[in-house]
């Protein structure tokens, strides 16, 4: 059994998990609603009280938010803590457009972590594997995300990032990677280098 596995809640009855569901929402609705002017204007001109949300059909109320929304809020207009209560920003690429940002506070990155490792245990992986992470460190979410997740489901996590990939191999080879995040499209191509340098996994 790995450690990190609760069936309390990962087997939750579908009664009882509907009422943490609704109990969520309804706690998240209310802090939105009185911590970010950006939501309470929202909520405001759609004719939404916190108060009117009580089950979990009642989210057909509550008014859609848009990716433009991100973009007019720029850096940080949709938050709900001042900058002082963050520990981490990660920025979107902005390819299409301004950049998004999201701000982190500290139980923010716990319930990223957590939820990742949950994740992550559901198909078997934990303490016995050594998790080789070939997401790009830094803005982007993924390898800081997967990271943290990863350790906290008892991984030994290898932070190879991307690129480099005769190293990433070579690495997979000498620490034993039972496990590998990345991009769909990095493996393929670490496959085929793997396969050009005549190495089979």
């Amino acid at each position: 059994m790995i450690e990190y596995w609760n069936p309390q809640i990962e087997r939750m009855p579908v009664d009882e998990l509907k009422k943490v569901q609704e109990q969520k929402l309804c706690q998240l609705v209310k802090y939105v609603y009185e911590h970010s002017p950006f939501y309470k204007k929202r909520f405001d001109d759609a004719g939404v009280k916190p108060e009117d949300i009580q089950t979990l059909d009642d989210v057909t109320k509550l008014p859609f938010t848009f990716k433009k929304d991100l973009r007019d809020t720029y850096p940080t207009g949709m938050f709900c803590v001042p900058n002082n209560k963050l520990v981490r920003f990660h920025v979107s690429s902005g390819t299409t457009g301004k950049p998004t940002v999201v701000g982190y506070t500290d139980n923010d990155i716990k319930a990223w972590s957590t939820s990742l490792a949950r994740a992550l245990t559901s198909i078997g992986v934990g303490r016995d594997d050594v998790m080789q992470i070939g997401y790009g460190y830094g803005l982007f979410t993924g390898g800081l995300g997967m990271h943290y997740g990863a350790e906290e489901a008892g991984c030994t996590v290898l932070p190879t990032s991307s690129g480099n990939t005769e190293r990433q191999i070579e690495l997979m080879q000498d620490l034993g990677s039972t496990v590998i995040a990345c991009t769909p499209s990095y493996l393929l191509f670490m496959i085929e280098a793997a396969r050009d340098a005549g190495i089979s996994f």
